[in-house]
């Protein structure tokens, strides 16, 4: 019989402990535990390490800070920093402002296949109650974040519907290249094959899909994970788009050439 493969969750964050400490609660009360949690963290201040070193004695299972220092939004040089640190052959990678519903990982698991990654999707806190949320602090029933999303389709859990859905949904035409990057799973290997994430793309905008595109060009199929997986997305004001026109020009030039793989990515880091 085959091992189960180690499990990875990688959580993004920026100078927001109040929303990672809900996030991290999150993760702690899941039925199914990954095997370690990295924090790939995008030069936050001491507020963030000291909330981390926190949760390293709270939790008991390894969770490791990748940290570099703050020169701008690097999302994809932070995430491939934090890759290159996994342990697990298996990545679920999250944001930091999400919270998961209990059964997030069990349902990621559940999907999992060999030569696929996933792309789930989020429900969206409102702007009042997100901030009720940070201010009290504590981790709410499920049922009473479901009251408070925009998009409750996003917040209804029907596991037994789910393998149904991920191959159909959002795989092909227009959304063949969609994706979430706070609610996405993929196999270490193959991101490694394609070199990571493109560190080319800077500031808001593209760096997931990109990463979606030449995982598919290298041979990867994509399944969607819906009605499972379920996270909550608490709101916050939307970052600087000065970057959108230069990320997707980079986009539709991975799709137009057919790339797979990308020249400045997470090769460097590894050893």
């Amino acid at each position: 019989m085959s091992k189960t493969p180690l499990l990875s969750l990688v959580i993004s964050t920026y100078n927001w402990p109040q929303a990672l400490r809900l996030c991290l609660d999150s993760v702690a009360a899941q039925t199914v535990m990954p095997d370690e949690i990295i924090i790939a963290d995008d030069g936050s201040r001491e507020d963030t390490r000291d909330l981390i070193s926190l949760y390293q004695q709270k939790l008991s299972l390894p969770l490791v800070h990748v940290w570099h220092e703050d020169h701008g939004f690097r999302l994809s040089h932070i995430r491939n920093k934090a890759i290159a640190q996994a342990t697990g052959e298996y990545i679920i990678q999250i944001d930091g402002d999400i919270i998961l519903d209990k059964n997030f990982i069990k349902d990621h698991i559940s999907i999992r296949q060999p030569g696929h990654l996933v792309v789930g999707s989020r429900a969206m806190l409102s702007e009042d109650y997100s901030k009720k949320l940070l201010e009290d602090g504590e981790l709410p029933d499920l049922r009473v974040l479901r009251q408070h999303t925009r998009n409750t389709l996003n917040s209804t859990r029907l596991p037994w519907i789910a393998p149904l859905f991920a191959k159909r949904y959002k795989t092909r035409g227009r959304y063949r290249h969609y994706t979430r990057g706070c609610n996405m799973a993929f196999w270490k290997e193959a991101v490694v094959a394609v070199n990571g994430y493109n560190e080319d793309i800077s500031g808001w905008g593209t760096e997931d899909s990109e990463l979606v595109v030449r995982l598919l060009n290298a041979g990867q199929k994509k399944l969607f994970l819906k009605f499972a997986g379920l996270q909550y997305h608490i709101w916050h004001k939307v970052a600087s788009r000065d970057r959108k026109e230069a990320n997707e020009l980079l986009l539709e030039e991975t799709i137009r050439q057919s790339l797979k793989i990308c020249t400045n990515g997470i090769n460097k880091y590894l050893s």
